[in-house]
């Protein structure tokens, strides 16, 4: 049964942007090749650790939200268990409230963006 999941990993502050891209491209080629569908992504970008991991203070964090078969997440989080970049992960699976939480806060972030701002001397 297709169901509809929400990744999130943190990947090592050491990497050059570049290096970031070839692992997002990495783990969304994984997916897309076991048959998921993209949802969306989000780079949330270099964010500071609640705490140390691997003696690194900061990370790069990646949002992945995608529908797929179960038997997928099972090769994607084997896949970042041996990802020596990779400092944390987490799945979850996404039920219809998540799902249409999301859609909601998508659909209004881009009428935000779409919306014309006003500027001063308008107003």
């Amino acid at each position: 049964m297709v169901k509809q999941y929400e990744t999130v990993f943190i990947a090592t502050p050491v990497l050059s942007e570049e290096q970031m891209k070839e692992t997002v491209k990495k783990y969304t080629d994984l997916l897309t090749s076991k048959g998921a569908e993209i949802v969306y992504e989000n780079n949330w970008g270099m964010r500071k650790l609640a705490y140390p991991i691997r003696k690194k203070t900061t990370g790069f964090y990646y949002l992945i939200e995608f529908k797929a078969e179960g038997s997928v997440i099972n090769d994607l989080e084997v896949a970042y268990k041996r990802d020596e970049r990779l400092l944390r992960f987490l799945t979850v699976s996404l039920d219809k409230h998540a799902v249409a939480y999301n859609e909601k806060k998508r659909a209004k972030k881009a009428e935000a963006a779409a919306a014309p701002v006003e500027t001063p001397a308008e107003a």
